[in-house]
């Protein structure tokens, strides 16, 4: 339930502000709003607006599904207009007037994102510190000098002053950025222990043209922020349980490799599937020694070690807050950078550098709705304002049923003196929807994919 009413929270409140956008300018340029719609189909609320200084007013509605919307404007090309009026018609502004009104739905959606990234920045947000787990061996991370436990302080594209990293999001990004620019990062680390720090560098570089996608921080080897290696709840009549684990035990080693954090217990725990193995462990302020034998279960077509027990503890976590300017800049610039990415991936898949399995629909949408809903209000926000960044975004696309196609018009019209001829406006239509429904049809088939595998 939760997951659906976030959902639909998101999308009304995205389109509203994306239809508003149009509505606001269209009404500061003199032309005559005749309806302002959220979602599609039977109104479930209607409601007309404040007469204006011609004594017209606006139709607000909300429609049964809560998929789109759209502000119909008075408009020559869809029906007749009285002489008396022709001059609040869409058609008849200049094209600067029509240029702002069409681009002024995404730009909302961009003011949307900047306002919610800025009131994230102001309030603080709880957000899991920047400490390593264990890098799988064969990732980059792995074949450097890190071995797990580290906290980031600082980090950079390699050649670039190092900046803070304020929290383990903040460093996914970095290098999420960096492999898609085909940069390598460099990172000052310190034990937390010694107060010793020190560089290192990652050659993020080698993975230029990868996905972004689940698998890329596999592949780096940062993965998830450091836990540390504890038992948690035991379920009765599993491995744990029946070899003598208590909850709170603390894993010292496994055989006789030294246990780094919970990443890593669970990694040989998977890895010594139906093998007893001595591991010792501190429990209550003293060293015991328990063979355990991880049970042997299938997943994914392959057999892996299971305990029955929960293994390791929360990551630590800090609270990223900011001062008003400092907040505003850091929303404006983390709103560039999500729409520029958005951008560069794009691009990518058309090109064939990345895979079209990027593509994601109201599915995935929804899950991940639901689960930023479940982690507090803040998460929420942060979620609007990545998908009002890609909305945004997506709508500037140059496809003729988007804004970014009318756009593209408008630039044609500026260039040659005249518009777009009605043959070839009615022929790029047809080719756009047929784009957009391929585009939602792969969105969608990729959503079934990640949900149900």
């Amino acid at each position: 339930m939760l997951t659906i009413i976030a959902f639909l929270v998101a999308i009304a409140l995205l389109i509203a502000v994306h239809e508003y956008g149009h509505y606001r300018i269209a009404v500061a340029c003199g032309v005559r709003v005749l309806r302002f719609s959220v979602g599609f189909g039977r109104p479930l609320f209607r409601r007309m607006g404040r007469p204006d200084s011609s004594g017209h007013q606006t139709e607000f509605v909300v429609g049964l599904f809560p998929v789109g919307g759209y502000v119909r404007m008075l408009d020559e090309r869809e029906a007749a207009v009285e002489a008396s009026a022709q001059s609040f018609a869409f058609n008849r502004q200049p094209l600067r007037s029509r240029f702002a009104i069409v681009a002024a739905g995404p730009l909302a959606n961009l003011l949307l994102a900047v306002a919610l990234y800025a009131g994230v920045n102001w309030v603080g947000v709880e957000e899991p510190a920047a400490r390593l787990s264990r890098p799988s061996p064969e990732s980059v991370a792995g074949r450097s000098t890190l071995a797990g436990g580290e906290t980031v302080f600082r980090g950079a594209f390699e050649n670039e002053e190092l900046e803070p990293i304020a929290s383990f999001e903040g460093l996914r990004w970095l290098l999420a950025r960096a492999v898609l620019d085909g940069h390598s990062v460099v990172l000052e680390v310190g034990d937390g222990l010694s107060g010793v720090r020190r560089q290192v560098v990652l050659p993020l570089s080698e993975l230029a043209g990868v996905d972004a996608d689940a698998e890329l921080f596999r592949r780096i080897g940062i993965q998830r922020p450091y836990s540390e290696p504890l038992i948690g709840d035991v379920s009765p009549g599993g491995a744990a349980a029946r070899d003598g684990l208590l909850p709170s035990d603390r894993i010292l080693k496994v055989g006789n490799e030294s246990i780094v954090d919970a990443q890593h217990l669970r990694d040989l725990i998977r890895a010594n599937n139906g093998v007893a193995v001595p591991w010792l462990v501190q429990r209550q302020g003293r060293e015991v020694t328990v063979v355990v034998k991880p049970d042997s279960r299938s997943e994914g077509g392959r057999m892996v070690g299971k305990i029955g027990a929960l293994v390791g503890t929360s990551p630590a976590m800090v609270t990223v807050r900011s001062g008003f300017f400092e907040g505003l800049h850091k929303a404006v610039a983390k709103t560039w950078e999500v729409g520029d990415l958005t951008v560069r991936m794009i691009g990518r898949m058309l090109i064939g550098e990345a895979s079209l399995r990027n593509l994601s629909g109201p599915l995935t949408i929804a899950d991940y709705a639901g689960k930023s809903a479940s982690m507090g209000l803040t998460q929420y926000l942060v979620f609007l304002a990545l998908i009002s960044v890609s909305l945004g975004v997506l709508n500037l696309l140059p496809l003729p049923v988007l804004d970014g196609g009318h756009l593209m018009y408008y630039l044609w019209e500026f260039l040659t003196g005249r518009p777009v001829s009605e043959p070839w406006l009615e022929r790029f239509q047809r080719a756009g929807v047929g784009v957009l429904l391929l585009m939602m049809s792969l969105a969608l088939f990729n959503d079934l994919t990640r949900l149900f595998g």
